[in-house]
């Protein structure tokens, strides 16, 4: 059973990995190397952890206690050398991970669970220098950003486990209340990315062709296709509408859709704009520097609203 959990990293998805075990009673290591980071963390924590207390998700008592849950380091060996289940989320750098993998086959007990956090990385690639012993107890593990707040985390099945220790793992997350993908086979972007990059290519594109304005593509996804998807998936939605008709209306739109290989044309743009969303102040929106915080405030308490109905029909 696992007990004791690692993190490895404390950047974006770092922090909330640990933040939601710790807000969900399990004692968390966070390595962290950068000092800077590694002293700002506990303070990053319980800004989030006060807002959603602030917003009635935990409690106030929940937010000391989970601080109190999370210990940091700056020796990684001393992080992760009792613990059952160390999960990676450090810079998407394939030689990185490389090393941080063989590093935890010396540094981990034998039936420690190793996992990243990686969706663009192949598993085998960052298992190069690691023991076909030790293969059968690494595994993905893709958490969705912000991660204390989405539901989502996509396991890995990839033929090198046991369906024993897969299960464990998957039994860890299920106690701590996040819904999972069990992920059969090692493709870029596994499950929901995929998912997700078909309905922003196809975004892009009505941008690009001058079909409709950014607010206008937004008002269509909210309140048509993704107001479905909040409670019900791609599959049922088509069950429900008849496959017949989705047959004829697939045969019907998709040889004039957008089937391009690469990034949008009006994304890269922005990109070589500077143009890249909230980090720098605009995107396809505008984001003032004094209403930056509150408008990613008014993002988290939208995903609060859905994460506290959905306990409502997920299982």
């Amino acid at each position: 059973m696992i007990k004791n959990i690692t993190v490895l990293g404390a950047g974006t998805m770092g922090h909330g990995i640990a933040e939601f075990f710790a807000m969900n009673g399990y004692p968390v290591n966070i390595y962290e190397p950068y000092e800077p980071m590694r002293k700002s963390c506990k303070d990053t924590v319980k800004g989030e952890l006060d807002f959603l207390a602030e917003n009635g998700l935990i409690t106030k008592a929940d937010v000391e206690a989970s601080l109190d849950r999370i210990t940091m380091y700056e020796d990684m060996a001393a992080a992760v050398k009792d613990t059952d289940y160390v999960i990676e989320a450090l810079k998407e750098d394939l030689a990185l991970k490389q090393g941080i993998f063989a590093d935890l086959e010396k540094m981990t007990k034998a039936d420690c669970v190793c996992a990243s956090n990686t969706s663009s990385l192949a598993l085998n690639k960052m298992l190069e220098k690691v023991s076909k012993e030790k293969q059968g107890k690494c595994m993905v593990c893709h958490w969705y950003n912000p991660p204390h707040l989405m539901p989502l985390v996509e396991l890995s099945y990839f033929g090198n486990m046991d369906e024993a220790t897969f299960n464990e793992v998957r039994e860890l997350y299920k106690k701590a209340g996040k819904q999972t993908c069990k992920v059969k086979k090692d493709v870029p972007g596994l499950v929901a990315n995929r998912i997700q990059q078909g309905v922003a290519r196809e975004a892009f594109s009505l941008m690009e062709q001058g079909i409709a304005d950014p607010e206008d593509v937004e008002t269509a996804l909210k309140f048509g296709p993704a107001f479905r998807y909040a409670t019900t998936g791609q599959l049922e939605v088509a069950d429900m509408g008849g496959l017949d008709i989705w047959c004829t209306v697939g045969d019907n739109l998709l040889s004039v859709m957008d089937n391009r290989t690469e990034a949008n044309p009006i994304l890269r743009q922005k990109v070589e704009e500077g143009k890249l969303g909230m980090k720098s102040g605009e995107g396809f929106f505008k984001y003032p520097p004094e209403q930056a915080q509150e408008m990613k405030n008014a993002f988290q308490k939208k995903l609060i609203i859905q994460l506290k109905a959905s306990k409502n029909y997920i299982d």
